[in-house]
């Protein structure tokens, strides 16, 4: 544009020259030189008139280069805060989640800690009352083995017996000392309380009861029921 200004201006003054006379051509000419000198002057130094030179272009492009330039700092300003602020939020959000996981964590193991615990306690309450229950089955299977032994393998009436026979005679048919009255056919448990009250010193029928107590003292409850049971079925 520079270059345009000055050529028309300079052909301007050519022309002129060319028309006038030789003073007035001259005078023309070197006003349009001056006019030449000073317009390019004033573009080199910037202060052309608007429109001319291209000087307000040029400031224009510098403003908007300057605009876009301020513009670009503040997004990257504004981009780096907030990528700032959801950076924090995400970290928080990711510590609070952290949080929660860890005390549901928590309390799910001191819950299955409990149930365990319940769990061991009633699997504990029952193995001991089976136990005990299996103890008190097997002493009562064992007493029952033990009466069941014991009645088969108990104390020999007849053998017993052999003692009284002195006395009472050998079927049970004598009167001992001509006193007592047959034994023989009693009842057994009419027996038994005779025998048992002479053990203990509380029956003395015909005077017989020291006698008696010295004959059965050493006699068991066993002894008693299996010699009254024989005596009862001579």
């Amino acid at each position: 544009m520079k270059k345009l200004t000055v050529l028309s201006i300079m052909a301007a003054s050519v022309i002129l020259v060319g028309c006038g006379d030789s003073a007035t051509g001259a005078e023309a000419k070197a006003a349009a030189e001056h006019k030449t000198e000073t317009s390019a002057k004033k573009c080199e130094s910037g202060k052309c008139e608007s429109g001319k030179c291209g000087g307000d272009k040029k400031s224009a492009a510098t403003e908007a280069k300057e605009a876009v330039s301020n513009a670009a700092e503040k997004v990257t300003a504004a981009a780096s805060e907030k990528a700032t602020e959801v950076k924090e939020t995400v970290v928080e959000k990711a510590a609070a989640a952290t949080a929660a996981v860890a005390a549901t964590a928590t309390a799910a193991v001191a819950s299955t800690k409990e149930a365990a615990a319940s769990v061991v306690e009633t699997t504990k309450d029952a193995a001991t009352a089976a136990v005990d229950s299996t103890k008190e089955a097997a002493s009562a299977v064992a007493d029952k083995a033990t009466e069941a032994v014991a009645a088969a393998t108990g104390p020999d009436g007849k053998a017993l017996f052999t003692k009284c026979a002195a006395c009472h005679g050998a079927d049970g048919k004598t009167s001992a000392m001509g006193k007592s009255a047959i034994i023989a056919g009693q009842a057994a448990a009419d027996i038994e309380t005779k025998i048992n009250g002479y053990k203990a010193g509380t029956l003395n029928t015909a005077g017989m009861g020291a006698l008696m107590k010295g004959q059965v003292a050493a006699m068991s409850d066993a002894d008693i029921k299996a010699i009254a049971a024989y005596i009862s079925g001579l």
